[in-house]
């Protein structure tokens, strides 16, 4: 996922949650749907992070000698002023980017 090309809110912003609920029509499926996708774009920027750090890490494993990489802080600094992955899931849910099916309207159609 490109995270440098979203436009979610980076500080707090005040919600209408009637625009929330209309999605699913009911509050607490669409909190439960924002928060599994606020999960897995956590754990791909988590995993984005990691890989880019690793690239610029040293191989020497000496306490006595402790070397600052400013790659590494370069990228971390980057990675701090992203949105928190709560509100690119909440925009993502109000663009209607997020696919999400009911497992209890699945199984009444059936």
């Amino acid at each position: 996922m490109n995270f440098k090309n979203t436009n979610a809110e980076i500080t707090t912003v005040t919600r209408n949650m009637d625009e929330i609920e209309a999605v699913t029509g009911n509050i607490y499926k669409s909190c439960v749907i924002i928060a599994e996708r606020s999960d897995q774009i956590a754990v791909d920027l988590k995993e984005e992070l990691v890989s880019k750090i690793n690239e610029f890490a040293s191989t020497t494993d000496n306490l006595e000698e402790i070397f600052e990489n400013r790659e590494q802080i370069e990228i971390s600094r980057f990675y701090e002023r992203l949105p928190k992955t709560n509100a690119i899931a909440l925009k993502e849910f109000l663009d209607g980017k997020i696919y999400y099916r009911d497992a209890g309207q699945v199984e009444e159609q059936a």
